[in-house]
């Protein structure tokens, strides 16, 4: 989608921009089956309309979810049925969903709560805190300054010199905030958790946390459009390229547009945007002693393994396979909740120019997985606060998992 267009809606008052609004915008599923339907939704998903695509065409038979402002829904429903595909209505109004969420303010003593999402500001407050609660622990570090010059934040945790190094971001696209409130509760978890097998685990790494990785973007969906995606870098037409698009690995070749208004822009050149280009410089100084990277996105349910841009099975790919089925198992035992594991250009499509498969390809990272959160759709990108916690709960037993399997294997020793 072109979110721009849509922007309409967002309007100037008093020469202010006020917030956008999606009174009676639809999310619709439709399911393609044949070629000529999938090239129909590709074509629609790169064009210059309104068309906001939730979910990407895809080549692991994931349901395509596509929001639609009110005036185009007809069209769309029609173009769909005389294209020989059925039209599920999957949201009925959309500003519903961003009217429930729950955004709250950081409490006095500066402790995040996980059943509020927050805006940047707060997040970046706690993490500033974590070295006063954890002295000696905690060390607030920095990727640069984002295009709004916005710090890019983060967090070194360690429990004693001489630790190899984890890696973990989140909110790389703005407006999937599941994602930075997962990755601020792994933070917790590693400086709180009494849970003996994760102890274990925290205590024999050094690990390195950036919850917000697209601030201007976050902030964004804060204050202006809830379901903006990109940075906020000025293209002239559109504004933001898809930094999960941007990273210098077969940049500009799979998945991605030329387009300055396409969600998927992968902007001018590989690390065009600050956010990307001060993040990789940030990972050049803890490698090559990086065992783990995850990344943190949503939705989908889905464990994304290297790489977007080929189906073939590189470098480790049984062993990280193996892992993923391993710790998807974990995940879903405490709520029942189902991932699918597997190469991204494999099951879901082809992309490329993504932190993954960078940090994979240019460090040989041994593992490294993206997740797609919750959930499948009833929500979207717009996750009740009321599921972080349980969301994290299950993430943290599939972590767990992700080591202790990978020890099993000998690519590290745990303790």
């Amino acid at each position: 989608m072109k979110l721009l267009l849509i922007i309409v809606a967002a309007c100037l008052v008093n020469g202010e921009l006020t917030k956008e609004r999606f009174d009676d915008f639809k999310v619709f599923r439709v399911n393609p089956t044949t070629e000529q339907q999938k090239q129909l939704l590709l074509r629609l998903q790169d064009g210059e309309n309104n068309l906001d695509f939730w979910t990407e065409v895809n080549n692991g038979g994931i349901p395509i979810d596509v929001m639609v402002a009110p005036r185009e829904q007809k069209a769309f429903i029609n173009m769909m049925n005389e294209n020989g595909m059925d039209v599920q209505t999957y949201i009925e109004n959309v500003q519903e969903l961003v009217d429930d969420e729950k955004v709250g303010s950081l409490e006095k003593s500066k402790r995040l709560s996980w059943d509020r999402y927050y805006r940047l500001a707060d997040i970046n407050a706690w993490l500033d805190s974590l070295p006063t609660l954890y002295p000696g622990k905690v060390t607030v570090v920095s990727a640069g300054s984002s295009g709004e010059n916005r710090d890019i934040k983060g967090v070194k945790i360690s429990f004693g010199a001489g630790k190899r190094n984890v890696f973990i971001e989140g909110g790389i696209h703005a407006r999937e905030w599941i994602s930075p409130a997962t990755v601020t509760y792994i933070i917790n978890e590693v400086l709180t958790s009494q849970n003996p097998s994760f102890r274990k685990i925290a205590e024999s790494f050094d690990w390195y946390f950036f919850p917000s990785t697209n601030p201007d973007g976050y902030e964004y969906t804060h204050t202006t459009s809830r379901l903006w995606r990109k940075t906020r870098t000025n293209y002239g037409t559109c504004s933001g390229a898809d930094p999960n698009r941007n990273w210098d690995f077969f940049w500009g070749v799979e998945g991605t547009s030329t387009s300055i208004c396409s969600e998927t822009y992968g902007g001018p050149k590989p690390f065009s945007e600050k956010e990307t280009a001060g993040l990789a410089a940030f990972i050049k100084t803890v490698v090559p002693t990086m065992d783990v990277y995850l990344a943190f996105h949503s939705y989908a349910q889905i464990m994304l393994m290297p790489y977007g841009h080929s189906t073939a099975h590189l470098e480790n790919y049984n062993d990280v396979l193996a892992i993923g089925k391993k710790a998807a198992e974990s995940l879903a035992s405490r709520y029942g909740t189902q991932y699918k594991v597997g190469n991204t250009a494999e099951i879901l499509y082809k992309c490329s120019g993504t932190s993954m498969d960078w940090v994979k390809w240019e460090y040989k990272v041994p593992i490294a997985y993206t997740y797609e959160l919750r959930d499948t759709g009833r929500f979207g990108f717009v996750l009740p606060a009321d599921q972080i916690i349980p969301n994290s709960l299950e993430v943290m037993d599939s972590i767990i998992t992700i080591f202790e399997e990978a020890e099993k294997l000998g690519y590290f020793t745990l303790g």
